[in-house]
């Protein structure tokens, strides 16, 4: 299946509180907040949905990245389960960590949930490093979070096959 990424709108709202919910049952946000996440400008959300369908959102990332402040932070992410293993996580960061970019940032941030090691593997593979623990940071669980950092590269041009 091929899949497509796009601005998240208010339209959107429903389809991600669907995943966000069944996703962080314990600690998922409000409608409110990530409605007004959506549209505030210090933010950028995406949604993923498979191509020609535009409304059946599968996954969907925030950022928070004001322009020019140098530091930016991955708010979340989530894929539905049926439609992980395809690289749609990889995808939303990539292009969150280009936006960020785009912005102004040179370092990006994260919290993860020590009990997410999957979550952990992708953020280290996109070259993230463990900085600090946020003792009993997901609540009610009082689960831990893991601070990750990431610098982020500069675009890196390469001359043209068989030039």
């Amino acid at each position: 299946m091929s899949w497509q990424l796009r601005r998240a709108t208010p339209s959107d709202l429903d389809a991600i509180m669907v995943i966000e919910s069944s996703e962080f049952a314990n600690d998922a946000w409000s409608s409110d907040m990530m409605a007004a996440e959506i549209v505030d400008n210090h933010g950028y959300y995406l949604v993923a949905h498979p191509v020609g369908e535009p409304t059946q959102v599968k996954a969907y990332a925030g950022l928070r990245a004001p322009f020019r402040s140098g530091q930016a932070d991955i708010q979340t992410i989530a894929v539905a389960p049926d439609a992980r293993r395809h690289g749609i996580g990889r995808a939303l960061m990539h292009a969150l960590m280009v936006e960020a970019r785009d912005r102004g940032a040179g370092e990006l941030f994260l919290e993860v949930r020590d009990d997410n090691p999957a979550a952990q593997r992708l953020y280290e593979s996109l070259g993230f490093e463990h900085i600090a623990v946020r003792p009993n940071y997901y609540q009610p669980d009082g689960v831990d979070a893991i601070v990750m950092r990431l610098t982020i590269p500069e675009p890196k041009l390469s001359p043209a096959v068989g030039a």
